[in-house]
């Protein structure tokens, strides 16, 4: 691609169009920052469901396809969808855990995760032009304790990997927590001693090389691969239609509200960091593309979408404010998409080996969170301290008593078995309840709250 295309002194570095090799490189590194994340949530819902390798590799080969498409969306812009700002879209974490408990329930499976998902992405449609009069509900007390609270909650799937899989028979056997005591060294290691490119794969260094120790010791089963093909097209509906379940479709509603001030946080920043002003209209093309995401992620039977943090920290490390970069991402996840055997190595990583990986990334989650409650301002709104204690007090309900909420019905089980849920209830409320936080409070509080994020 020519520069002459669009000099750096005539547009915006956000509009600028690097060259072709610069391109590719600079996307190749967005992707892998975002890899490792991106594909776990197929490992783990695919594992909470006993899917078969072959499943798992298509469930991984749809997952990046989708990402693909939804991260064209935000950042190339098509009419009133995308923020055309450099951002990688990806699985949000914020939907495992009421996906684990959907996965739970008996009848819903696969296809009724789906139903709920698209749902979601419906209800984020209609809702993305009104966010802005909810945003009073989400100040940084809230969102904050939400965000420690997913990372609690997702710890403990990353103490089960690291077991080597909750239900296995030798689960907690001393291979398995050295494997994961490895991986998580070299992440460690990485991170310390790496710089620039090296240290942003760090997770992804660390997983390939407990992958490699238990190839070594036998561990991996890569049965199958021969019968998968080079490519596979990646199908809509290939793991069945949705099926419609109120209690799972109302629960991702929740998660879509969740996601949407995450990602109006990440909006903002990302806006300061580039020096392009985010305003509402902005924000609302964003959201709509997050969701348009989501509606294309039941689709092809995946996920919910949302934009990675990662992503935008790594934007502010580089200094490389092009969108074009994550344009170039974006292809080379659908381009990863298409290739079954790559999906089919990826389904085989063992879970002790993600689990030394867990400990970083679900532990990240929880360190977002509590910087996220340091920029609240105790002092002027000193309930804010009950708002935080009450509300992550209840989440911890089902972490350390799971059958405190026997009592209520099976259909109910989404919201009082899921610590997330039940914080988000009881942060929003509280905070109504006693700090009654205007619009332009929130706006200014999520603004403070996704800088503090990105320099976790």
């Amino acid at each position: 691609m020519s520069e002459t295309v669009h000099p750096a002194d005539s547009v915006h570095p956000v509009d600028q169009v690097l060259p072709l090799p610069k391109l590719g490189t600079l996307g190749l590194q967005h992707v892998l920052v975002m890899y490792a994340n991106a594909v776990a949530v197929p490992l783990i819902i695919g594992g909470a469901l006993h899917l078969p390798k072959d499943q798992l590799a298509m469930l991984i080969n749809a997952d990046l396809f989708a990402c693909g498409i939804a991260t064209l969306i935000q950042t190339v812009g098509f009419g009133p969808f995308g923020i055309r700002l450099p951002i990688i879209m990806g699985v949000t974490a914020v939907s495992i855990s009421p996906m684990l408990a959907m996965a739970a329930m008996p009848g819903v499976g696969l296809t009724g995760i789906y139903g709920a998902v698209l749902v979601a992405g419906i209800f984020g449609l209609c809702v993305a032009p009104f966010v802005k009069y909810v945003l009073r509900f989400f100040p940084a007390v809230v969102t904050g304790s939400i965000i420690t609270m997913i990372g609690v909650v997702l710890m403990r799937v990353g103490v089960n990997w690291a077991s080597g899989g909750a239900g296995k028979a030798d689960f907690g056997a001393a291979g398995y927590l050295l494997v994961a005591g490895l991986v998580l060294a070299v992440i460690l290691l990485v991170i310390k001693f790496a710089r620039g490119f090296l240290q942003n794969v760090a997770v992804l260094i660390g997983i390939t090389a407990g992958y490699v120790v238990t190839i070594g010791l036998g561990w991996t089963d890569f049965t199958g691969i021969a019968e998968e093909p080079i490519v596979r097209v990646v199908l809509p509906l290939q793991f069945g239609v949705p099926q419609f379940y109120l209690i799972p479709c109302l629960t991702m509603c929740l998660v879509m509200m969740i996601v949407f001030i995450e990602a109006t946080g990440m909006f903002l920043a990302l806006g300061a960091m580039t020096g392009r002003k985010v305003d509402a209209d902005d924000v609302k093309r964003g959201l709509r593309a997050d969701s348009l995401g989501t509606v294309i992620g039941a689709i092809f039977n995946t996920f919910p979408y949302v934009s990675y943090s990662q992503n935008i920290g790594l934007v502010g490390v580089t200094g490389v404010y092009s969108r074009w970069v994550c344009v170039a991402g974006g292809v080379i996840m659908l381009v990863l998409g298409l290739i079954p055997k790559l999906a089919f190595i990826v389904a085989s990583v063992p879970q002790c080996v993600l689990g030394g990986a867990g400990f970083i990334m679900f532990g990240m989650v929880a360190a977002t969170g509590i910087k996220i409650l340091s920029t609240v301002d105790y002092a002027r709104q000193r309930n804010s301290v009950l708002v935080v204690a009450i509300s992550i007090g209840f989440g911890l309900i089902p972490i350390v008593s799971p059958t405190f909420f026997h009592v209520f019905p099976d259909v109910l089980k989404p919201i009082f078995g899921d610590g997330i849920i039940l914080t988000s209830i009881s942060a929003v409320l509280l905070n109504a309840f006693f700090n009654r936080t205007t619009t332009e409070q929130a706006e200014a509080e999520t603004f403070l709250a996704a800088q503090a994020a990105e320099h976790i």
